[in-house]
């Protein structure tokens, strides 16, 4: 059976924040996503929190008007971001767990404990034409709950994996790896399409793009990081480069 292609969306948010911290109309986002699609990004993505960090509400507007490949618009399950993303009608919305004093998102959604309130959220979403995704752990209690939402897609949350990587605990960034790969062919095998995102960089993304069942991976704060030394262009064709090579 041949293994299905390897999607990458790249995350924009991190040039808004840049922009941001001086108050000025650039770098601008909208303008960094069209060199991601020159570049070999499939889809683009971008998270509008509620407190307008980064990207903000103009943003939006503007990458639904000009982006010619689908827009992964991240946002927490309230009232006010479901009204957006029904007045955007973007091609994809994956719900994220938020709160204001994190740094970035920490832990994946809690799908279980919330599943009822979750399913009526998700369904006008669904209905507007947008692709749900729910942003979680690889634990099997979260990812069934998913399964019973009515979101089609699970996007496994690779960040602490990363994290452990990165402080060199080899053992326990195995034990993690192998729990990721444990959730993706769950959600798999429960009829769930499998992303993967956060965290990820040249020395982790390999892992996750070997794997046959996941289908995206959702990549940002690194590559907008790589690119202040390389270039956006050549930061994304290498990570490009290497998630082909390792799904093979």
């Amino acid at each position: 059976m041949t293994t299905p292609p390897l999607r990458l969306g790249v995350n924009i948010d991190h040039v808004a924040t840049l922009r941001n911290a001086r108050g000025s109309a650039y770098p601008d986002p909208v303008r960094a996503a069209l060199l991601a699609i020159e570049a070999g990004a499939d889809g683009i993505t971008a998270h509008l929190r509620e407190d307008r960090r980064h990207i903000i509400d103009r943003d939006i507007e503007r990458l639904v008007e000009v982006l010619t490949v689908p827009l992964n618009f991240e946002m927490a399950a309230t009232d006010e971001m479901q009204a957006i993303a029904l007045r955007h009608k973007p091609h994809a919305v994956c719900l994220v767990p938020e709160k204001r004093e994190e740094r970035t998102t920490e832990g994946g959604l809690e799908v279980a404990g919330d599943l009822e309130r979750l399913t009526d959220f998700i369904a006008p979403l669904t209905e507007a034409g947008c692709r749900v995704s729910l942003f979680i752990g690889h634990d099997p209690r979260q990812i069934e709950a998913a399964a019973r939402s009515g979101a089609p897609v699970v996007e496994l949350h690779t960040g602490h994996y990363t994290d452990l990587v990165a402080e060199g605990r080899a053992e326990e960034a195995a034990l993690e790896l192998a729990g990721l790969k444990q959730g993706a062919q769950l959600a798999h095998s429960l009829g769930l399409e499998v992303h993967a995102g956060h965290g990820l960089s040249y020395d982790t993304v390999s892992p996750f793009a070997a794997m046959p069942v996941v289908r995206e991976l959702n990549i940002g704060h690194f590559l907008i990081s790589e690119a202040v030394f390389v270039g956006l262009g050549p930061a994304i064709a290498r990570m490009r480069a290497l998630m082909d090579a390792a799904r093979g």
